[in-house]
């Protein structure tokens, strides 16, 4: 959809005339390796956002969650982040194959902040420090090794604004259910009923396996 009546932004000069240019300390926030605080993070958070791009441009963003720590730091400029059962769709992995680009977003529960970290990354299927991943028994099969570029942290002002963390603005029910959803978009010909108990308290059970 495109209307006439939109004012289009297509190039720099345009957006820098509507967003100022960063402060010189923003602009110089970006590292190119880890600190202590960063490996610090790393170890706190359970959650990573993963953003890929293929060679044609398509792109794919994928939630990566695990017991706090489960990032493995190989040095000051490498991670190493375990690959868990899922839908094996793949698409950030099959965008991997073909640009390694990679943008990573580590959230730590009830932090506005986030630390970045973008860089090249490829897949390993067998390396020695895959015995460090084993989480729930669970010995991963595939391992994104992330070279990193860039490093630096993210203000919190998107999650002050959305309340993310505010148990008082938590809505759960305002859309229908994940079995709901499924029935009508993914598996229509499969009942409610089994749904429901399909995506119910046992589907936790099946995490690692």
């Amino acid at each position: 959809m495109k209307d006439t009546s939109w004012t289009v932004v297509s190039e720099e000069t345009q957006l820098r005339a509507i967003v100022e240019p960063p402060v010189q300390r923003v602009a110089d926030k970006v590292r190119t390796c880890l600190h202590e605080l960063d490996r610090q993070w790393l170890a706190a958070s359970p959650l990573c956002l993963i953003a890929t791009s293929a060679p044609d441009g398509t792109c794919d963003v994928s939630p990566r969650g695990d017991p706090a720590g489960s990032t493995l730091v190989l040095d000051d400029s490498t991670l190493a982040l375990p690959d868990r059962p899922g839908n094996r769709r793949v698409d950030g992995f099959r965008n991997l194959l073909g640009n390694p680009h990679v943008g990573l977003l580590y959230l730590v529960p009830g932090r506005g902040d986030t630390l970045r970290i973008n860089g090249t990354a490829e897949l390993i299927s067998e390396a020695p420090f895959f015995e460090q991943l084993v989480v729930a028994g669970h010995r991963p099969e595939l391992v994104l090794v992330v070279r990193i570029e860039e490093v630096f942290y993210h203000c919190s002002k998107a999650f002050l604004r959305s309340e993310l963390w505010d148990p008082d603005t938590w809505a759960p029910d305002a859309v229908p259910s994940r079995a709901r959803i499924a029935q009508a978009l993914e598996r229509p010909e499969e009942s409610l009923e089994a749904l429901t108990d399909y995506y119910g308290p046992r589907y936790a059970e099946k995490l690692y396996g």
